[in-house]
């Protein structure tokens, strides 16, 4: 959706495979990393039927990964908002790391935050920032969800996200063993799970050959 979010200015074409007339990365100018312009590679390529998976077995797979030449990827991360440790009690406001956030207006804000304003979560940023995606529950209700008009992922931007579902972070939780970090694009909850979730790979810096808007 044009004009909604920051991504028209912020994510730029990249390409991976020696035909720039096929887009396979965004390098992400606010965040310093390139996404993968698919955000299911794993089913795509018929490595996981359906392409959903333990945290585990996410991470094995992208450990070994290479596209065209091009090794390191990794899954999105996250850190504490207070830099220190994560808050599991959940709120609306991004006041904690579990649970919801603000849309940003202008890229400044939205997602979550440190003390500085800096964002700590890649694919919070994403929904909340770059898309400019509504979290189901109003941040003015933090003790019970009420929910906002036209919440969810109504723009992906330059994506194809079909699986509007929850995707695993490289962290886990550190609380509950077998339980990491995910987040869920259908509704902007960031949370843990011991299940199964996708995998949307992202890697450090720029990468591949820039593609001309």
């Amino acid at each position: 959706i044009s004009g909604q979010g920051i991504w028209e200015a912020t994510l730029n074409a990249r390409d991976l495979d020696g035909d720039t007339s096929t887009i396979e990365g965004y390098y992400d100018t606010a965040l310093g990393v390139t996404w993968l312009s698919d955000t299911n590679y794993i089913e795509t390529h018929g490595d996981i039927a359906k392409g959903r998976m333990s945290w585990a077995k996410a991470n094995a797979w992208v450990e070994h990964l290479d596209i065209n030449g091009v090794t390191g990827w990794r899954l999105p991360m996250l850190s504490p908002i207070n830099g220190v440790t994560f808050d599991g009690i959940y709120t609306n406001n991004a006041t904690t790391d579990f649970g919801m956030a603000l849309t940003t207006t202008d890229g400044r804000d939205g997602g979550w935050r440190d003390s500085a304003g800096n964002p700590v979560s890649e694919m919070g940023h994403m929904y909340y920032v770059t898309l400019g995606n509504v979290a189901r529950c109003s941040p003015d209700y933090n003790d019970r969800c009420v929910e906002q008009p036209g919440y969810g992922l109504s723009n992906t931007g330059p994506f194809s996200i079909a699986k509007i579902s929850c995707y695993w972070t490289g962290l886990e939780t550190g609380t509950n063993i077998g339980f990491a970090w995910n987040f869920c694009f259908a509704n902007g909850k960031q949370g843990s799970t011991d299940g199964i979730a996708f995998a949307w790979l992202v890697h450090d810096g720029d990468v591949g050959t820039p593609i001309p808007k």
